[in-house]
């Protein structure tokens, strides 16, 4: 089955989506205009990574989810994303529909907007209008974009006024619970001068037989001074073809920490992208991945340096087995008149059958003189001496195999802000990799 040319709505079903919601009609006529670009832009062209065969017009795009009056009521697997004492700070996205939500007085009394992408564009819509889709991605970068913006379906909106600190992390779960479902979600998340949030989003699907979509499209904007950390973990099942582009900006003095866990059974794009437009901003891009079966996966972090006297660190550990095949390339761009500035990246892939592939692409584009750049890749096998050394300690050698990749991948997962997720990811992890 190849790409399909045509696009799976026209016109019509769009006009009526965003009416039926009651968009505002700024949002009606962006959502056409990316439509009519749709169908012109090219697909992206993923390095080494044939697209031309994956699923991304086979989906239902609207599916209700039903409401719960307390995250007791979700099914054990949903529940097990939070801490015991639950968090007073959550949305959980059920299919396209908001099925619980609970924001604590004391954002609220200082300002803090933490809703939904649909409320957001009734309560707030100048302010999302401000920030949607103009400084951190464009709609015409490829048509999956273009597609994202007009067939947008869920999502969240998080807004930190100026010099406010949220100690607590703001946790989302989003729950592809219908298995041809599409999820076409949208995070836009602004940071305004001098403020702190941490965000944790938990992507999840059983759709191991039937084909759908994720397009998910990320926005962080981090204002002078902010601060902002933002974990992650998809675990889309093998019927989910994945297109997710997280990106960032930093300006002055900000600085954005990305922490992702890329635990997908299907075929996956993943793009994370930061922009550090400001003088002594800092970014910090780290992914873990686990391959397994005849998946196919790319993942790209890049790290673009504007301002002077900016950093940025990329590190992407990855695991395969069986005949998967993943792509791994860090990109650190340093321009023209980012003086003093500094990119640094790491990736490793660790292999664990033969049919199993994969590929690090450390790239530096030096624009400027008076920096300082620095990569490391590996690919390999299990190293020998640590097994023998762990075997040698009485451990079995399917036991070492264990210890040695959670060690692997462990500079990432405690990264993960909360510990439910923490410890869900490790499961995850446990269970791809044996």
């Amino acid at each position: 089955m190849a790409v399909e040319t045509k696009l799976p709505y026209d016109k019509q079903y769009v006009t009526q989506f965003s009416e039926g919601r009651g968009e505002p009609d700024w949002m009606k006529n962006f959502r056409l205009e990316a439509l009519e670009q749709a169908e012109n832009l090219p697909m992206p062209k993923p390095e080494k990574t044939k697209i031309d065969k994956w699923n991304f017009t086979n989906f239902t795009h609207h599916v209700s989810g039903d409401k719960v009056d307390s995250i007791d009521e979700l099914p054990d697997e949903i529940k097990a994303f939070f801490n015991e004492d639950k968090s007073k700070n959550v949305i959980i996205q059920r299919n396209h529909s908001v099925a619980f939500s609970s924001v604590s007085e004391t954002l609220t009394d200082k300002g803090v907007i933490f809703t939904d992408i649909q409320t957001a564009l009734h309560e707030h819509p100048d302010l999302v209008k401000k920030y949607y889709m103009r400084d951190a991605i464009k709609v015409d970068d490829n048509r999956l974009t273009a597609l994202h913006a007009a067939l947008l379906n869920g999502g969240v909106f998080v807004y930190v006024p100026k010099n406010v600190v949220i100690e607590d992390p703001l946790q989302v779960v989003f729950w592809q619970e219908d298995d041809e479902a599409a999820l076409y979600n949208h995070v836009l998340l602004v940071a305004d001068q001098g403020s702190e949030v941490t965000y944790v989003e938990n992507y999840i699907s059983q759709n191991t037989e039937k084909q759908s979509v994720a397009n998910i499209v990320t926005e962080v904007v981090a204002l002078d001074q902010a601060r902002v950390s933002y974990g992650a973990v998809d675990n889309f099942a093998t019927g989910t073809t994945t297109y997710v582009n997280r990106r960032g900006v930093a300006y002055r003095d900000a600085k954005i920490e990305w922490a992702i866990g890329q635990m997908n059974d299907g075929n996956t794009i993943s793009e994370n992208v930061t922009n550090l437009m400001g003088d002594n901003s800092y970014a910090e891009a780290k992914a873990v991945s686990v391959g397994r079966g005849d998946q196919k996966q790319n993942f790209v972090a890049n790290i673009t340096h504007f301002g002077k006297f900016s950093e940025g660190y990329i590190l992407q550990h990855g695991v395969m087995k069986d005949d998967a095949n993943s792509i791994f390339s860090g990109i650190g761009k340093i321009e023209h008149g980012a003086m003093k500035s500094d990119a640094q990246q790491e990736s490793r892939v660790l292999m664990l059958s033969q049919g199993a592939r994969g590929d690090a692409n450390p790239i530096l584009l030096i624009d400027e003189d008076d920096v300082t750049a620095g990569h490391a890749a590996s690919v390999g096998r299990v190293d020998p001496v640590q097994l023998y050394y762990l075997m040698s300690r009485g451990i079995s050698k399917a036991e070492a195999e264990r210890l040695i990749i959670h060690g692997f991948l462990n500079p990432v997962v405690e990264q993960i802000p909360i510990e439910a997720v923490r410890k869900q990811l490790t499961q995850v992890i446990e269970r791809k990799v044996n």
